[in-house]
């Protein structure tokens, strides 16, 4: 195992195509949720446990080599919104795109035949890290991370919030991001005999909600 990997997989600068969304930050501002660091830190916190978690049991699972496109099913019956389950997949074919070309493997190349529009992305990222030589607690760590880095970075854009005070909301959700990836790994161990039912399925209809709203917008800064 190469922790190194971990660092380049989980680098905001991998061409993943994360920049481009704001995992529903936008749309959380213009309603008024977020304002700035404290309800920032409501939003990712919220975030975390519920599609964060999700995430990072999909991610662990793959990178387990539970079978990717029961995974896909299951993400997807844990994305209630088209516009999310739009995302999802425009994301995972993206991070396809960039993990083949990073580390070549036939278990990429079997899973982008099968989902040539693109599989979601939490799916990519575990099956990503498995060709990376990494196991399921750093793909759980890099989809819990994601789940609310991008968020932070994007409400520095959308409110011109100071860095620092992104940084710190981050900073000070360590240790819940730590136990997420703890649950997150255990259920994704359960997969291997009970199936994809034990993974978590934390729901947030705001989220939800708001991405519908979103994708009806005329005008976007993010695609997402």
């Amino acid at each position: 195992m190469s922790r190194a990997a971990l660092l380049v997989l989980a680098d905001g600068r991998f061409p993943a195509g994360g920049h481009a969304h704001s995992g529903g930050a936008e749309a959380a501002v213009k309603a008024g949720r977020i304002r700035g660091a404290a309800s920032l830190a409501d939003f990712c916190r919220g975030r975390l446990h519920t599609a964060g978690s999700v995430a990072a049991a999909l991610a662990a699972a793959a990178a387990l080599g539970i079978d990717p496109v029961a995974l896909d099913r299951a993400a997807d019956a844990r994305t209630p919104s088209p516009a999310l389950r739009a995302a999802a997949r425009k994301l995972g074919r993206q991070l396809m795109r960039a993990a083949r070309a990073t580390w070549p493997s036939a278990e990429l190349d079997a899973l982008a035949r099968e989902f040539p529009k693109g599989a979601h992305q939490p799916v990519v990222l575990g099956l990503a890290a498995r060709a990376a030589g990494l196991g399921p607690v750093d793909a759980a760590y890099c989809a819990a991370y994601e789940s609310v880095s991008g968020p932070a970075t994007a409400t520095v854009r959308l409110l011109s919030l100071d860095p620092f005070d992104a940084t710190g909301v981050l900073a000070r959700l360590a240790p819940e991001l730590d136990r997420v990836v703890d649950r997150a790994v255990e259920a994704a161990r359960r997969v291997v005999d009970e199936g994809v039912d034990v993974l978590p399925a934390g729901s947030a209809p705001l989220l939800e909600i708001g991405a519908e709203v979103h994708a009806g917008w005329p005008v976007r800064l993010f695609a997402s």
